[in-house]
Order: structure tokens, then sequence, then C-alpha cells
């Protein structure tokens, strides 16, 4: 019997610690009325917390991905979910504002930022030579599987009991994945007498290791990726992702839905809702980006994702919840189907060496999108009383990025991995 490729056991370690990295930054959007209701504090106020955390995590990805190679695959993973750790249990201490901007800001941003930018296609380039962008589509699909899960329950938890409950669930997932990746997390193929999963023999390569600053590192990698048109298109492109995907969704998604009448828990339902078909649209694009042009997955992700945000407003406006059950099915499969693509080009541009530092930068780009429609999201609604127009710009923006993604050379979007 054919003994299953360790590089397996990396890839659901993997995936259970992002799911729970992941459920921890989707969990802001049920976490704001409470926190408004107990603390008093402006939501604007709260919007600029979560705003930094998802600016913090995406800016700090480069670095992480440098570390990687100078601290190792393991020890970079314990340390995250150890400072993950750390910011959820002072959440049970915080009075003040200033509190919660330093620990769901800056603690969580930290804590969180390996595991939902640069691990992905570290572990898929490190373990995997066949499969890659299946691997890295699994992997990608794990944010919406914490997601897909435990909304609805954190939703039901908070407004049965209350916040501090619903945090204990996730911190107490957070200890049992930091024992899982202390027993069972390697560091590379090669310390379990393996090679890479689909490689047939050994093949020579620098190896990576702590030659430099990994400061040096990540800007030595933007010095290279910004002299190239790629890198702006991927990079602009991104900035769109995040600003119409977790940064407004993941944050005033569900209290735009209350804001229509929707109960909470119906609400957090809709987006665990999406986070079942982007489970599949995310692995499916994986699959895809292995077989066919990315630039053509990524204009219709894009596209499909720009016409689908368009129509929210009046699903909501109507009260109908056969529209508001189809937008979750569009919406849903491409929510973060544009990473592996995204990679897969990164990769292909930029070398399996350079691309995780460089795809890093991308990434920040991605963030600081996400966190200017958390705050925006946040500010509009306190001139406007209403996220409407949030929205309807997030879609005309993801229109725009479907544009973006065509003027990539032909030669970096075909199979790649």
């Amino acid at each position: 019997m054919k003994r299953v490729h360790y590089g397996w056991f990396i890839l659901a370690v993997t995936f259970f610690s992002i799911i729970v990295a992941g459920i921890t930054m989707s969990s802001s959007g049920v976490f704001i009325t409470p926190f408004e209701s107990e603390f008093g504090w402006d939501r604007s106020v709260i919007a600029i917390a979560f705003a930094i955390s998802l600016f913090l995590y995406g800016i700090s990805g480069p670095f992480m991905a440098a570390l990687l190679n100078v601290m190792g695959l393991r020890k970079m993973m314990m340390i995250s979910m150890a400072t993950l750790l750390a910011g959820m249990l002072l959440t049970f201490i915080m009075q003040q504002a200033w509190q919660l901007i330093i620990i769901w800001g800056v603690i969580i941003g930290l804590g969180s930022s390996l595991f939902l930018t640069v691990l992905s296609p570290y572990v898929a380039n490190h373990w995997f030579e066949k499969r890659r962008g299946l691997a890295v589509g699994i992997l990608t699909a794990s944010t919406a599987t914490g997601q897909l899960i435990l909304l609805p329950v954190l939703a039901s938890i908070i407004q049965n009991y209350s916040w501090r409950p619903a945090m204990g669930l996730i911190l107490s997932l957070s200890i049992i994945m930091l024992i899982i990746i202390f027993f069972f997390m390697k560091n590379s193929p090669k310390d379990v007498g393996l090679l890479r999963y689909g490689l047939e023999e050994e093949i020579e390569e620098n190896e990576e290791g702590p030659k430099e600053n990994p400061i040096v590192i990540a800007f030595k990698g933007l010095l290279k990726a910004i002299k190239m048109k790629e890198f702006w298109l991927l990079a602009g492109s991104f900035f769109i992702c995040g600003f119409s995907t977790n940064g407004l969704f993941g944050t005033h998604f569900v209290s735009y839905c209350i804001s229509f009448g929707v109960p909470l828990v119906t609400a957090a339902s809709l987006l665990s809702f999406m986070g079942l078909f982007n489970l599949i649209g995310t692995t499916l694009s994986g699959w895809l980006s292995d077989r066919f042009d990315n630039r053509w997955l990524l204009f219709t992700y894009y596209a499909l994702r720009g016409t689908s945000l368009v129509l929210l407003p009046y699903a909501l406006k109507e009260g109908n919840m056969t529209l508001l059950f189809v937008f979750s099915v569009f919406y849903g499969l491409d929510w973060i189907a544009t990473v592996p693509p995204t990679i897969s080009i990164s990769r292909q541009i930029f070398g399996v060496k350079q691309s995780g530092v460089i795809y890093g930068w991308i990434f920040a780009a991605h963030q600081v999108g996400a966190a200017a429609a958390a705050y925006g999201g946040g500010l509009i609604y306190q001139f406007f009383n209403s996220y409407t127009g949030a929205f309807l710009m997030a879609g005309v923006f993801c229109l725009l990025a479907s544009f973006f993604v065509i003027f990539i050379k032909k030669q970096y979007s075909g199979r790649l991995a």
C-alpha cells in the first residue's frame, strides 16, 4: 500500500491553522454591535481598530515571508499562533477604545499575518512540486471554511449570552492548534527524509537561510518588483480585491444587513453561506489555475464580483431573500478565488525563491484596500447612516480591476504550477 506523502499532513495542519486565524479576523463583523453596546464606543472608532488590524497583517506579509526563510516554518507558525492567543486573552480585560486598537489592531493583526498572507504559497512551493495550484486553492479556501462553520455559531452565542463566550471558543481552538503545530509541523520535506510531492529526484537548489536581515530581504524584493508593470497591475487589482472582500464585507456586511432589519444570526448565516461556496470556488480556482489562462480567470472573477455587489443594495432594499441567496452563491464562489491565479502569475514572473516575498507585497496592497474599506465603510455610515454608497463603490472598483489584469503579458498567464 502506497504511503500518503507527509506534505498532505502539512497541508492539513496549515489548513486548520489558517481556519483559526481566518475566523478571528472575519469575526470582527459580529463583534461590532456588542462592543458598541457594552462599551459605548463609536462605530467608526471600532472600525479603526479593525482597519489597523487588516492593514497591519497585510503590510507584514513580505516580512513574514523573509522571516520564514530565516527562522523556518514550524517556529514561525508557533510564534504567530501564540501572538494571536495573547491578543485574544487581552480582549477579555480591555476597557478603553485605545486598548481595543492596540489589542485587535496591533497584536491580533500581527498574529494573524503569517497565516493569512504568505503561508499558503510558502507551503505549496516548498512541499509540492505537482498540484501546487490545487494546494494553494485548498489553503486559501480554509479562511472561508472557518467562517462557514463558526460565524453563525459565534453570532448565536453573542445573541444568547455575550461576546465573551464567543471569544472563548476561538481562544480554545487557538490553544488546540498551537499544540498540533508543536507536535506535527515540519520545516521542509528533508526533515522527514522526503522530496517535495511529485518530485522524482532531488534537484540542485540554492538553500535559503539566514544570510541577510529579513527587512533587507523584504525591501530587496520590493525594489525588484516595482520595476515591472505586472507587479503594479497585480497589486492594483489586489487592492480592489481586499477593498471588496474582507475589508468591506468582513467588517460591515453583517451591520449592513441589520440596518435593513435582517437579524444578526440570519446575517451571519448569509456570510457563512458565502463561505461554503467560496470553499468550492477557491479550491476549483486553484485547480483551474494549473490549466488555464490566469488573466482570464481573474477577469471573470472580478467582473462577477463587481456585478453582484452592484445588485446587493437592491436585494436588501426589497427584502428579497431569493435574490440574496443568488447573490450569496455568486459572491461566495469568487470571494477569494482571485488568490490562486494571482499567486501562480507571481510565481512565474518572480520565481519560486522570490515570489513569497514579492507576493507578500502584492498582498500588502490587498490589505491596504481592506483597511481603507473597513475604515471608510464606518465613516460613510457615520455621515450618511447607510452603507449603500460603500458597497456600490466596491462594485464599480471590481469592474475596473477586471480590466487591469488583461494587461499582464500573456507568457505569465498559462499553466504555471
